[in-house]
């Protein structure tokens, strides 16, 4: 995988490049929707590659419980499985064990869990991660790690970064001694974390550069930490991880976060928010955000967001979505789902012609004034 950067803001961290897979060039800043079972929900590949997606990200821990990574494997990986020509990039399972698993067991062989469907027990380990994202073929793979939860003692943060630092070791021998299974390179990330203690983020970069082939994340934020404490994180970050390597900010995804970010130099996101927000009514617009299940709306007979292309502000009312919802009609989750994942990839190619133009830093002050004025934090 190599990674290029064309240009950088003078005002800022932020920088425009892209990201080369043998599954094709990804341009960055890039927001990747999430296929948490093999499907990015109510949304066809074609649709995605009509929004110009790039890039989408598969859950192991989901994929592992079902339909199970051997046979995905045998499928010839998810990118066949699910019919997604593009990049994918697979998480390594660690997240979901840690806040989905009805109980969990964390030593340092791994993690035991029980499955949040049936109860049954399985075991974690950086190897297991490895193989199974090995079967499920994406193009980058992201190393097992400890996630503290938010608002965490110094004390358990710390045995997570000292894990997360002992993981990656046993993630890279795995993948050096085991040959994947398909004909593509896969690119192991390093996942930084250390929660908001600075020395403790400090000490897990240190620790995982050697690690670090082309491209570092950073966890453990959006956990539960004052939004204050986040931003200073990603600034310390921005100073700390290698310049000519993508940045990816995990599981970050509000709008005007994801601007905030970008001036802090990183280069990748996801996020279950546009999908999962549309599914219950919150829009994503110009003006900043709309809850269309709002009484207000049940006689608005014009678009969602008049300076929208998608299906649904091009061809429906916000009535008649209103009304789709109210019923629980899933054609009304689909064209949500669709404006606010058509608004995230606009403002993803706003954000990469802004700082190829010069001007990011003016616009950028603008949009968060816009939105912060209008709610659309």
């Amino acid at each position: 995988m190599q990674f290029k950067i064309h240009h950088e803001d003078e005002k800022s961290s932020a920088r425009a490049g892209e990201i080369k897979t043998d599954h094709g060039t990804v341009p960055t800043p890039v927001f990747m929707p999430i296929g948490t079972r093999a499907s990015v929900k109510a949304i066809s590949p074609d649709e995605l590659n009509a929004l110009e997606t790039k890039i989408i990200l598969g859950n192991t821990y989901h994929l592992y419980l079902r339909p199970g990574h051997e046979l995905i494997g045998r499928a010839g990986g998810l990118h066949k499985f699910m019919n997604w020509h593009g990049a994918l990039l697979t998480d390594s399972g660690g997240f979901q064990v840690f806040s989905l698993a009805k109980l969990n067991k964390i030593s340092d062989d791994g993690v035991e869990f029980q499955s949040h469907i049936d109860g049954s027990r399985h075991m974690f380990t950086p190897e297991s991660s490895m193989e199974i994202q090995q079967h499920l073929g994406a193009d980058i793979i992201m190393a097992f790690d400890e996630c503290p939860p938010g608002r965490a003692d110094y004390q358990t943060v710390e045995a997570a970064v000292d894990r997360t630092t002992k993981w990656i070791k046993r993630c890279k021998d795995y993948l050096i001694q085991n040959n994947g299974i398909h004909n593509w390179e896969q690119t192991l990330f390093p996942i930084v974390q250390g929660n908001v203690y600075p020395e403790l983020r400090e000490r897990n970069v240190e620790e995982l550069l050697p690690y670090a082939e082309c491209g570092m994340a950073i966890g453990g934020l959006a956990v539960g930490e004052d939004k204050s404490e986040m931003f200073e994180t990603i600034e310390q970050m921005d100073e700390l991880l290698p310049k000519d390597q993508p940045r990816y900010l995990m599981g970050v995804g509000r709008p005007t976060d994801l601007v905030r970010a970008v001036k802090r130099g990183i280069d990748m996101f996801d996020c279950v928010l546009p999908t999962r927000n549309a599914r219950n009514g919150q829009l994503f617009t110009s003006k900043g955000i709309i809850n269309i299940t709002n009484h207000k709306h049940r006689e608005e007979f014009i678009p969602v967001d008049e300076n929208c292309n998608c299906d649904l502000c091009q061809n429906y009312t916000r009535a008649y979505l209103r009304h789709l919802m109210n019923v629980n009609e899933i054609f009304g989750h689909r064209l949500a789902s669709l404006h606010n994942l058509t608004y995230y990839m606009d403002l993803m190619k706003t954000m990469r012609r802004e700082i190829d133009a010069g001007s990011f830093d003016e616009w950028s002050h603008g949009y968060l004034k816009t939105m912060l004025e209008n709610k659309g934090m």
